[in-house]
């Protein structure tokens, strides 16, 4: 009869276990555990890089003097978690509040010619521009529509408003429509959607477009080099366009400009809201509101045809169409949507 450690002798042949083996056991595990607390645990956060707006620029730039930071009455800054945010309150202290959201390019001097008749009209006015556009700092950061509607609820908090009526251009028009679909309790009870993007189709955005709202591109258009060509083109000709001249030259000189326009055509509030807006059209029908929109017939930039596709998702929405009217339309019918906004803001709910 075989002992044991015969057998197992027999079993594992000139296979001993070696002590370096042990001891590589013994230690790995020590080292791993040890590597991951030394990787994961001590690193602290990653620090918030902001790049500067137009306030930094001399006065006497060109940018400035189309749009200086007191282009409205009432004007500051207010430190958010994502930076300074510039905004301006216009109209009776007394009056309705109403907050204009603008689209992805052109800050808050889109309103220009919208807003004064807003609070001629008795309503107290909020414009700011949004974070990586005119006075507003741009945070290093994704731009989707949670960094944007957290930035009106926390300027909505600051100004001391409990609620507003909300009112969007473009890209504002789905900040708008999210915002009220998340803080239905900051909305007072209509909210106005013009040209509204949000439910955008690759199909209308050119290659060029997706292109350069590439990670690539924007690492590119982000460098030192790039931004010297942009200044250099910007300090050429005038086009004699003053809010084409504005996009140009934070285009050049705004470090963080390119990269939040970028970063909302990719994962910013151009596309893929139909849930907002459905959730926009259950909240205020339930809570007995009311949905405008404003569209222009020959709008290139989100056609028409969308003004469909939302009212599918807000069948109870006003539609007010401007015949001829392009996606500019607060600028060049600036007259017919302050008058379909006024009339449609002092409406009694139904």
């Amino acid at each position: 009869m075989s002992s044991p450690s015969r057998g197992l002798t027999t079993f594992l042949p000139d296979m001993p276990p070696s002590s370096a083996f042990q001891w590589f056991l013994l230690v790995c595990p020590a080292v791993i555990i040890l590597a991951y607390f030394f990787t994961v645990f001590p690193q602290s956060p990653d620090t918030l890089y902001i790049h500067p707006s137009l306030a930094t620029l001399p006065k006497t730039s060109p940018s400035r003097l189309i749009y200086p930071d007191d282009f409205y009455d009432g004007g500051a800054y207010v430190k958010l978690p994502y930076g300074s945010v510039r905004y301006w309150l216009i109209g009776p202290e007394d009056g309705k509040p109403v907050a204009l959201i603008h689209g992805l390019s052109v800050p808050a001097i889109i309103w220009k010619d919208v807003a004064p008749q807003l609070a001629a009209n008795g309503y107290r006015v909020l414009l700011y521009d949004l974070y990586g556009r005119g006075y507003s700092d741009a945070p290093q950061t994704t731009y989707d529509a949670n960094l944007y509607t957290t930035q009106l609820a926390l300027l909505l908090q600051y100004v001391g408003w409990s609620k507003a009526n909300v009112v969007g251009v473009s890209m504002g028009g789905g900040i708008a429509a999210a915002f009220a679909a998340q803080f239905p309790h900051l909305v007072t009870d209509k909210v106005v959607l013009i040209a509204s993007a949000g439910l955008m189709e690759s199909s209308d955005m050119s290659r060029t477009t997706k292109f350069l709202s590439s990670p690539l591109m924007q690492a590119v258009s982000s460098s030192y080099p790039f931004r010297l060509y942009l200044q250099y083109l910007a300090n050429q000709k005038s086009t004699g366009n003053p809010i084409n001249e504005l996009v140009r030259y934070q285009s050049a000189f705004l470090p963080g400009y390119n990269p939040a326009l970028a970063s909302s055509i990719r994962e910013g509030p151009l596309r893929s809201l139909a849930p907002q807006f459905a959730a926009l059209g259950r909240q205020s029908r339930k809570n007995n509101g009311s949905v405008l929109l404003i569209w222009g017939t020959a709008d290139q930039v989100v056609p028409y045809r969308y003004s469909s596709r939302v009212k599918a998702l807000i069948p109870h929405a006003e539609l007010v169409t401007i015949e001829g009217g392009q996606h500019d339309i607060t600028i060049s019918h600036a007259d017919e949507v302050s008058r379909a906004i006024i009339n449609f803001l002092g409406r009694e709910p139904s």
